[in-house]
């Protein structure tokens, strides 16, 4: 997948905690990414069903999307509960 710059900037300074569009190894910008390339994804399979790559490769995001708000959950509870609610994740 083609990453436009501008986009990934904008969603990297917007829930990145210092603010800065070139945080993109804090969990809150990898996670904000990662939502993202799964919307994307889930948009794309509601068109093709049949894609099961695509399919695969959405299951694996989602893993590594639950995994990241698993480690933030354990360092910093009030850190998880901002991105969570920031993102309208769970529920």
């Amino acid at each position: 997948m083609y990453w436009d710059k501008g986009i990934k900037a904008q969603i990297v300074a917007a829930h990145s905690p210092r603010g800065d569009a070139q945080d993109t190894g804090s969990p809150e910008s990898q996670i904000a990414l990662l939502t993202y390339r799964i919307q994307e994804i889930s948009q794309h399979l509601k068109e093709h069903k049949k894609d099961y790559s695509a399919q695969r490769g959405l299951l694996q995001l989602v893993g590594q999307r639950k995994r990241l708000l698993s480690y933030l959950r354990k360092r910093d509870i009030q850190r998880y509960r901002a991105i969570v609610e920031k993102l309208n994740l769970r529920g």
